[in-house]
């Protein structure tokens, strides 16, 4: 590649993400207006479940799905939209909410997430599912890839209007 490597590109792509993830603000507001499809192919996960089984699964297919690209960001957008039982897993803990009985390694599926965040995948979390279930907005975890849509439900359509490809694991 005229003297530049592949490797060296894939670097220089993972610290300007960074950058940009430093600037990011935790648990920032998007509205839908700041949706755009930048890359040739761009995909929305829908994570509306609550089976911490299936969601690792969902998490293995985004990987798979990933590498398939090189883990490059200028080929591929990948975003998840969680919503319901699908917030439970960016949450600090469980006490008080509907999901707090679920038992499973918490820690290690959220840190499948950060690693996912950290080759670009975006994730957005649902407002009305913490109203309705009176889940206060703090119980989110505070790290600047996890943003607010108004409507998890909202956000898949506004995604699917500008080209992304839906998908739904299980």
């Amino acid at each position: 590649m005229n003297g530049i490597s592949r490797r060296w590109l894939l670097r220089v792509s993972a610290l300007l993400g960074a950058s940009s993830l430093l600037r990011a603000q935790a648990n920032e507001r998007v509205e839908y207006a700041q949706f755009k499809k930048e890359t040739p192919v761009a995909v929305v996960y829908h994570a509306d479940f609550g089976d911490p089984t299936r969601f690792g699964q969902m998490l293995t297919n985004i990987a798979n799905h990933l590498s398939v690209y090189d883990n490059d960001p200028f080929k591929i957008r990948i975003v998840v939209v969680a919503h319901g039982a699908g917030v439970h897993p960016f949450l600090k803990d469980l006490e008080g909410t509907p999901w707090a009985s679920t038992q499973y390694d918490r820690e290690a599926l959220f840190g499948r997430i950060r690693q996912l965040a950290q080759l670009g995948v975006e994730f957005y979390i649902c407002e009305i599912t913490f109203t309705r279930n009176n889940i206060p907005k703090d119980k989110l975890r505070p790290d600047d890839f996890i943003k607010w849509v108004p409507s998890g439900v909202g956000a898949l359509g506004e995604f699917q209007s500008k080209g992304y490809a839906y998908i739904k694991v299980g």
